[in-house]
Order: structure tokens, then sequence, then C-alpha cells
């Protein structure tokens, strides 16, 4: 499976049917997660992508489908569990299921995360990934790096900026998945 997919601006019927070779199986496995019943998480993915095929001139398929479609199911699944709720004698046993789903998902999606900032770390310049890294993961002040690598803090600075900017870029798209693990 393809970790992100981009399509051109419309959804033609070849495009589709991959989308559904490649997302449908890890789609209704994350939906089992939640129902704890196949065939409803079957149905669950079945619906999200007929709701894609008939809303594709209306979806902006230019971000990440895969987010979409993980959105999509996420999102069903909770009316499933609210709709059926009432129906189910062991509420403890579907909550138990539902918080299996998300730390499961989380770490599927924290992997993958991990995986896209790191590209974009490297794709940095070497002296400004270097100054990020000493700031974000040995919590260095600006003035302890300008001392270390014997350059201004003002450099520093600098170089924090356009690394952030650059992140920022790099990563604008994958911010849906990024705010939906913060939520978790």
């Amino acid at each position: 499976m393809k970790p992100f997919i981009k399509i051109s601006y419309s959804l033609d019927k070849k495009a589709f049917e991959a989308l559904f070779r490649d997302y449908f199986k890890p789609l209704t496995g994350f939906a089992l997660k939640f129902t704890g019943d196949l065939d409803s998480a079957k149905e669950i993915v079945h619906d999200v992508f007929v709701k894609l095929w008939e809303k594709r001139e209306e979806i902006d398929l230019e971000k990440a489908v895969k987010s979409y479609l993980y959105t999509s199911v996420n999102n069903r699944c909770l009316n499933f569990i609210r709709d059926n709720k009432k129906f189910d004698r062991n509420e403890f046993a579907l909550e138990k299921n539902t918080e299996q789903a998300f730390s499961t998902d989380e770490s599927i999606e924290t992997i993958e995360m991990r995986s896209i900032i790191e590209k974009s770390l490297e794709s940095l310049p070497p002296k400004c990934r270097e100054v990020f890294l000493m700031s974000r993961n040995e919590n260095l002040k600006y003035q302890e790096i300008a001392d270390k690598l014997k350059i201004s803090i003002k450099t520093v600075e600098t170089h924090i900026s356009k690394a952030m900017k650059i992140l920022r870029i790099d990563l604008a798209e994958y911010l849906t998945i990024v705010l939906f693990l913060l939520i978790k």
C-alpha cells in the first residue's frame, strides 16, 4: 500500500478502482476495530467509497486521499457506535474496542508521520538542520547553540526561523493527520 496517493483534478474510474484496491482491506481492518463486526466494517468502508465516487467532482483530491478516507471511515464508525450503542449490552467491550482502534491507528499514523517529518528534516540545509535539531532534540537555548557552534544568536534565530518555514510548507498537507493524532 502506498502511504499517500495524490490524484489529478478529477477522479476517473481507473484511479477510483486503484484506490479501492489499495485501501479497502486496510480501511475495513480499521473499521473492524471500532465495530467488532466484519459485515458492518465492510459496509462502512463501502459507503465511504460510494460517497467518494458520488462527490468526486466536489471533493478536493489534490489533498492526501489516504487522510480523507481514514477520516471518513473514522467518522462513520463513530456514528455507527453512537447509533448502535443502545443495542449493545456490553458497552464496556465496545469502548475497549474503540480505545484499541485508536491506539493501533495512532501507532501506524505516528510511524508514518515521523517518517514524513524525518524526510522534511533531511531536506533542510545541513547547518539549518543541525541548529534546529539542537534546539528541539537537545532542548538547548539559542545562546547555548550559538556558543557551541561559535555563531551569533541572530544566526541561530535565522536558522530556526528558516527551518520552521520549510517544515510548515512541507507538512502543510498533513495538518489534518497531525490534528487527528493530537485530538486522540
